[in-house]
């Protein structure tokens, strides 16, 4: 008896254990709603101390081939690379063959900018003109740009700078594109080279590397293209076919402000180095994830080497984010509970939106899930009650109105739901609604990507 009773509890523990976790099904709920409804593609990874707590691929790395995504798909990262170029930098700096004070004429005196520092560069301090806008006007379309030809062309068209260098904080594509430059001349080795014998080697991250996409000649196994929705047609198209898109060609061989080329898995890797110090010392990643220049005032949102810094609801942070023509990414640790979120798509789906809502999961608050909204008719005076500028957080936004349509954020339509509900009719997940309470007192709320949040309606 003793040990059938032993035997049962050792089987009701077992069924105990493998009882799936609630909060790790509310994500899958979610994503799957956010691939039927909102048409989520790409691979999500959340860890727990390093430990893999859910992992997802959802959708195609190809659309032509219908060729499916998995765990070892690989992703252009877009602007989560930063902090691999950020690191280059400082791991010279800690082998003490530059500083961070070097000046960016030092090692490129053709440039017509004075007083700017590496240090500039690596917190988008500097005020260097955008060499995207500014070769978008006069460069060989037919041509591909590389870093080479982008300093050149600076050096020769002579673009001013956009404010005195530490005087505001302004994102800079361009700083990250010549910092990537600066490593190829302290090295003596090309970026790429240096990324892989450096750190994509030694940390076992073997589907990592420095990737100028299909044009390269190089073929990656397992690549997930990256689609743009085309109104026109109707379905998800490869940029290179878009006549709008036409800079994904010309401007391909520029790095350092993108380009990696990753897994959800090897930035795991990533994540884990940076927080156990194996390559950069303690020191080095302190000095990378401190609060060095105000972006947010209002958030008290701070930007470090190549990497965002804060403190949310939610604790400390360290995040990037990324987008480039195709492609959505994320990159997030949240500091004090040791939680790290990687979300990557290659559809262009809102991988910072989505890594908020599943934070929102892990912390077991409340989210809405996605759902089929059909639009309604509204008369114009209840249509007319949604309009207005309002303020969520410190930050205002407007909800306009012409005629019988509603627009927010620029372009975004929103379509009536009913008297108390509008929607963006779109791939994005967005929602107003107006509520009375119980004295008859009209409250306003804003739910993007299940995470429902009161605004304040200023006019």
């Amino acid at each position: 008896m003793k040990t059938l009773l032993i035997i049962g509890a050792f089987v009701l523990l077992s069924c105990q254990q493998e009882k799936p976790d609630p909060g790790i099904q509310t994500m899958d709920e979610f994503l799957q709603g956010q691939a039927t409804f909102f048409n989520f593609n790409g691979n999500v990874l959340v860890a727990e101390k390093g430990k893999v707590i859910y992992k997802k691929s959802v959708g195609l790395a190809n659309y032509d081939t219908q060729s499916p995504l998995n765990d070892s798909s690989i992703f252009e990262l877009a602007s989560v690379s930063k902090q691999f170029t950020a690191a280059g930098i400082l791991l010279l700096q800690q082998m003490n063959k530059l500083s961070l004070t070097d000046s960016l004429r030092h090692y490129f005196p053709e440039l017509p900018y004075t007083n700017i520092t590496l240090h500039h560069m690596l917190t988008h301090t500097s005020g260097l003109p955008d060499y995207e806008a500014a070769m978008n006007k006069t460069w060989d379309r037919n041509k591909i740009a590389f870093n080479h030809d982008m300093i050149a062309f600076l050096a020769k068209e002579k673009p001013p700078i956009h404010f005195k260098p530490g005087e505001r904080w302004e994102y800079s594509n361009t700083a990250f594109a010549i910092l990537a430059s600066t490593i190829e001349k302290v090295s003596g080795q090309t970026f790429k080279e240096f990324m892989a014998q450096h750190f994509f080697q030694p940390l076992g991250m073997k589907h990592t590397r420095v990737y100028n996409s299909r044009r390269s000649g190089e073929k990656i196994d397992n690549y997930a293209y990256g689609y743009v929705w085309s109104d026109s047609l109707n379905r998800f198209m490869l940029p290179d076919s878009l006549p709008d898109y036409k800079f994904v060609y010309y401007l391909d061989g520029i790095q350092g402000d993108g380009i990696i080329n990753s897994t959800t898995a090897d930035l795991l890797k990533w994540d884990r180095s940076l927080f156990n110090h194996t390559i950069l010392s303690d020191r080095t990643v302190s000095e990378m994830q401190t609060h060095h220049a105000l972006v947010d005032s209002v958030n008290e949102g701070f930007y470090g080497y190549g990497v965002f810094v804060g403190k949310n609801q939610f604790g400390n942070y360290v995040s990037h984010a990324g987008g480039w023509p195709g492609y959505g990414t994320n990159l997030a640790r949240y500091v004090d509970d040791d939680l790290t979120l990687i979300i990557l798509s290659n559809n262009e789906s809102a991988a910072t939106a989505i890594q908020a809502t599943l934070t929102n999961i892990f912390f077991n608050k409340p989210i809405a899930m996605p759902y089929e909204h059909k639009a309604t008719e509204l008369d114009s005076t209840k249509l007319h009650a949604f309009a207005g500028t309002y303020t969520l957080r410190g930050n205002k936004f407007t909800i306009d109105r012409d005629k019988n349509v509603l627009k927010v954020y620029g372009n975004m339509e929103l379509k009536p739901e009913s008297e108390t509900k509008i929607f963006h009719n779109g791939r994005y997940d967005l929602q107003f609604e107006i509520e009375k309470d119980t004295n008859g007192n009209l409250k306003y709320y804003r739910t993007m990507f299940g995470v429902r949040e009161p605004i304040e309606k200023l006019n």
